[in-house]
This record gives C-alpha cells, structure tokens and sequence, in this order.
C-alpha cells in the first residue's frame, strides 16, 4: 500500500540520504515535524501517514509486515532507491520491521523509544475510551473534544497529541481496526538479526525501553547503540526535542555510509 505523505526537498543541496519519518499510534505524519524542520535543512524528508491513520488508506490488518511492506511501496512509489528510517514508537516498530524484508533499502536506522519485544500490556485502554467517548457524546469542534477527553485523561499533551487527529468532527484515525488489532500493535514477530548500527533513543523516564528487553533488543540489533534523555518520557521527541536532534545528527555524522 502507497501511503499518503509530505515531501520535502532539502535546504541546500548535497548527498545526504533521505529520511523517512514514521509516527506512532494515534499519530499522522505531522507528528515528527519538530525533527522534519531542522533535519530539512541538509536532507531531503519524506513524512508520512501509516495505513488507518490520516489519509492513508484504510486495511483491517495492522501487522508489521503489512506496515513494513507499505515503506517499502512509498519508497518506490517515491523513487527512493534507500533511506534513512526514523520511527516512533508503532513507526519505530514498522522500522524494524523493514530490515527483514528490505534491507538493500536502509542506510541508517533511528528508533525511538520502543523496543523489538512483544509487550503483551494494555497502555491504552484509558485513550480508547477518551476517543470513544468523543464519538459518542457527537463532539463537532475540537474546543468540544478536549473538554470530553479531559474528563477521561490526566495528561494534557495527550489530549492535545489526540486533538490533531480530530478533524471537522471525526476521527482521521480508524478507531475500530485500531482497537481489533491492537494485540498485533503492542505484539511482535522477531526480525534476523541486523547488522548494521541502530540508534535506540529513549526517554529516561519511559516504560517502553528497559533493560528487561536488552537480550531481545541485541538479538536483533546486535550493533544497536542507545542514547537515553534524562527527564523525558515516551513523546521524548516532543518533550526534549533539541536533544533528541543531537543525537540523531551525532548518529547520521559518525554512521554516514
């Protein structure tokens, strides 16, 4: 599947690879934009929107070979020959998913704050009745939205995340499919072993990369190389995103191929 996306061209000419940028759950492809616009400046960007969200297109499965297949028909569909891949959470996971079925088409790997494990944990429960509960009160406006979900979520930058979802009184998200396949989201099928250095960046205060996953994490990503950001939790990209940017340039410098 083609998915919808926003390219950019970079700033200044050069030979830099281009970066695919892959939201997570809930999101579209204008949630990395705070890493599109500086990284714009000496790289060619591609954002996009992954199957049952934004204006992607629509599919009942949620698999991560169904979503790594779907990189891999944008990159084509983009004349992008190979890429460099920076994902988030779900997007960090489609990411990975693409080193075992394209790996001739990755140059470096960024993966943020997820981990290549099977979580087997319910984290969003809470969110999917906030969604809900909008659906079924009839919320029109986004003013109206935020006030239904406040009375479900405790973290305002939840809501504001969720809010950018929410268009002309409707979900751009496919709440039905993201509920049914909810196991295959937080789930995962292990990937052989990748031999080339992965950026693992997480939120020093995040449940979702521990050291309870290191074994896995290495199986996989033998060269992995992991860079925590003290005081930030799972949005660490929006909660500390001028040092999430070092991170990622320091990696793209020393790893350049």
């Amino acid at each position: 599947m083609k998915l919808n996306s926003r390219a950019q061209s970079a700033q200044s000419p050069n030979n830099n690879s281009p970066i695919v940028l892959v939201h997570g759950l809930f999101g579209s492809l204008d949630n990395l934009g705070v890493l599109a616009r500086d990284l714009v400046t000496d790289h060619d960007i591609l954002q996009v929107d992954m199957r049952n969200h934004g204006i992607s297109a629509r599919d009942p499965e949620m698999t991560y070979a169904a979503m790594a297949q779907d990189l891999l028909d944008t990159l084509d569909a983009n004349n992008i020959e190979k890429a460099t891949l920076i994902g988030h959470s779900m997007g960090g996971k489609a990411v990975m998913a693409l080193t075992a079925i394209a790996p001739e088409r990755i140059n470096q790997l960024v993966v943020i704050d997820v981990a290549p494990v099977d979580y087997d944990v319910r984290r969003h429960d809470e969110i999917f009745a906030a969604i809900n509960a909008v659906t079924e009160a009839g919320a029109a406006t986004r003013q109206q939205a935020a006030a239904i979900m406040r009375e479900q979520l405790d973290e305002e930058g939840v809501v504001q995340f969720l809010l950018k979802s929410f268009v002309e009184g409707a979900w751009r998200f496919n709440v039905p499919v993201l509920w049914d396949q909810y196991d295959n989201i937080v789930g995962w099928q292990p990937v052989p072993a990748w031999q080339s250095p992965t950026l693992f960046i997480r939120g020093g205060n995040s449940p979702y990369v521990t050291e309870a996953y290191r074994d896995a994490l290495l199986a996989q990503f033998p060269q992995a190389r992991a860079h925590v950001i003290a005081g930030a939790g799972h949005w660490v990209h929006a909660e500390k995103p001028e040092a999430v940017l070092r991170a990622i340039r320091r990696y793209l410098s020393e790893n350049a191929i």
